[in-house]
């Protein structure tokens, strides 16, 4: 599979490089091809900018495979308290600095760190926390329940367009079915740090403002072991870099 690859173009959108420079995604014409899919060109859709389907394609625009990972049936707009993209552009970076955070507002002496940013890893290591990054999105995504089976073929699609090969793409049509589960995902991080970005792309993609994507979190922290005041910092990071 090429999961670091997907996470490198998601970091990218997420971080605001994604519209056609060197190197970058081609957000704007991924989603204009989208919104003809949806049967919402420049010409159709209500005053609201939502296509025949009833997905909101303007608060997609500039987010990509992002902005429909976050759901596009929330009615939430990009730049608005809820969206934290730029907690995903720097989750490795952000996940560390929370944790020193954590350990110098705790007293008594620091433990040793474990686990390296992901942004430092490179080869196998790199593509397994890729994969375990991206299965978060996926199942925080999915939390409130209201991703529907075109919303989930829509976001496939997106992926592929960012470069999925056949074996990620079976992968994440398999995660778009599969149950939610918490303690299955927590058992994915190999490290401390892989536990904290885990849950640090999760906060980025969630609501806490809805209970059924606030009681998907509380349930991630628990699965992850992760303590309060940790959680606390990593929510306080994505707030921050959002």
């Amino acid at each position: 599979m090429n999961a670091s690859r997907i996470l490198d173009q998601l970091m990218q959108q997420a971080g605001g490089k994604g519209k056609g420079g060197a190197g970058g995604v081609d957000v704007q014409g991924m989603l204009e091809g989208l919104s003809r899919q949806l049967g919402g060109g420049s010409g159709s859709g209500d005053s609201a900018g939502r296509s025949g389907s009833g997905v909101d394609v303007k608060s997609l625009l500039g987010g990509g495979a992002l902005g429909l990972l976050v759901g596009s049936k929330r009615g939430r707009k990009l730049g608005g308290k809820a969206l934290k993209y730029g907690a995903i552009a720097g989750v490795g970076v952000l996940a560390w600095k929370a944790w020193q955070n954590y350990q110098g507002n705790a007293g008594g002496g620091s433990q040793a760190q474990d686990g390296e940013p992901v942004e430092q890893l490179g080869g196998e290591a790199r593509e397994r926390r890729s994969l375990e990054l991206l299965q978060a999105m996926i199942m925080a995504a999915r939390a409130d329940g209201h991703i529907d089976e075109q919303e989930r073929e829509l976001i496939t699609q997106q992926i592929d367009a960012l470069g999925a090969d056949r074996e990620l793409h079976d992968w994440v049509a398999q995660q778009m079915q599969a149950p939610l589960d918490a303690e299955a995902l927590a058992r994915q991080a190999d490290s401390s740090q892989a536990a904290r970005e885990i849950y640090l792309v999760s906060v980025a993609v969630i609501d806490d403002q809805n209970p059924m994507e606030r009681a998907w979190l509380d349930q991630l922290g628990q699965a992850l072991a992760l303590p309060e005041r940790v959680t606390a910092e990593l929510e306080r990071q994505a707030i921050e870099a959002g």
